[in-house]
């Protein structure tokens, strides 16, 4: 029989091991930290700029439709990676002018041919017209013709004056439907979609591609009223991307006379010019406008990190992160908002500067939550 020393000898060991491996199985469940961003509680002072952000788009950019009814019976053919022929599609480079897509030309060619025989009939009608009207005219002129007969004559003429105008218009009409058969780039620029293939039924406004202009490229964005009066046509501004090192300069070219109804902004437009097409559509912009001349110091966070405070139907929170770049713990506080600066605004009630709320994330996030933070 196994003594009572014996058996606390066995059993302790395996209840250490037993507790050690529940730790660890305990270890191994916790959920792992959420990765976010966070950015540090800020404040700004008189003369501070006020930064902004926004999306790089074309300057110019248009949908090509087809006008003319039919089947596509071809695509613009290019060179492609591999050295073979393929279809024309985003990203390619075209001309002002080059045919981007053509419609079946038969049924045109048959509407032109036919109304050119119409006009050929009306001008042989006319010819005949006014060879009688004359010789009628010449025999009133001496009285050896009527008044009727005359006016007959000169009736006759103008019926087949009008037919020959009539067969001259449908001529023009059928060409320009004939013209329209062929889709064409209207300036120099990219190809940004393609919406048809080879085969496909077309008609008047069916989107057959769309083609961007960017030599020339602009951001929009939203400025308070507090500010607009810092802004004018005209004016240069600096542009800067996360994805390009340097400054690229652009020009004020647009600024709504009406403020947004819901946001309250007035919205701008900065036109850049792009000859080495270094800024591509969707790129993000950042930029600045002079600073602000503020009675006191104001407490500033992103407007990404403020979100609506379930608590509070009409209020707002933000999530304050506390802890170390690799393990940190996120809680739930709410705030009261004052005024947007740029992308900013303001706090008048529920942080204090230097603390970090999480700007990337929050939506995922719940009161308690471990997160660790991205660079």
């Amino acid at each position: 029989m196994i003594g009572r020393t014996q058996l606390s000898r066995l059993v302790v060991p395996s209840l250490m091991m037993l507790s050690f491996a529940g730790c660890e199985e305990a270890k191994s469940t916790a959920p792992a930290p959420l990765p976010v961003r966070a950015a540090t509680v800020e404040t700004i002072r008189g003369g501070n700029p006020v930064k902004y952000s926004a999306t790089i788009v074309p300057y110019t950019q248009v949908d090509l439709s087809f006008k003319s009814n039919g089947y596509v019976e071809g695509i613009l053919q290019v060179k492609g990676a591999d050295g073979q022929l393929r279809n024309v599609d985003q990203g390619d480079w075209v001309k002002r002018g080059t045919v981007l897509g053509l419609v079946h030309q038969q049924d045109y060619t048959d509407k032109l041919e036919q109304a050119k025989a119409q006009l050929f009939r009306s001008q042989a009608e006319y010819e005949k017209a006014k060879l009688s009207f004359d010789r009628t005219s010449a025999l009133y002129s001496s009285q050896s013709a009527t008044k009727p007969d005359f006016d007959s004559a000169k009736a006759q003429l103008d019926s087949t004056t009008a037919s020959v105008n009539s067969a001259k218009a449908q001529i023009s009409e059928a060409q320009v439907a004939l013209d329209y058969c062929s889709l064409r780039a209207p300036f120099d620029g990219w190809i940004v979609k393609r919406s048809v293939d080879t085969g496909s039924l077309v008609g008047p406004a069916t989107n057959g591609f769309t083609i961007a202009d960017t030599k020339s490229v602009k951001v929009a964005f939203g400025v308070p009223d507090l500010s607009i009066s810092r802004v004018k046509l005209g004016q240069r501004l600096g542009i800067f991307t996360d994805a390009l090192p340097g400054e690229f300069s652009g020009r004020v070219s647009t600024i709504s006379p009406a403020a947004d109804p819901k946001s309250r902004v007035y919205s701008v437009e900065v036109a850049i010019q792009n000859p080495r097409n270094e800024l591509k559509s969707g790129m993000i912009a950042n930029l600045s406008l002079g600073g602000q001349d503020f009675a006191q110091p104001v407490t500033v966070v992103p407007l990404e990190a403020v979100v609506r405070d379930p608590r509070q139907q009409e209020g707002f929170a933000v999530m304050i992160a506390a802890g170390t770049e690799d393990s940190a713990t996120v809680h739930l506080r709410p705030v009261d908002l004052g005024d947007a600066y740029g992308n900013r605004i303001a706090i008048t009630k529920g942080v204090e500067p230097g603390e970090r709320v999480v700007t990337t994330g929050v939506s995922l996030l719940k009161d308690g939550d471990s997160v660790r933070f991205l660079p």
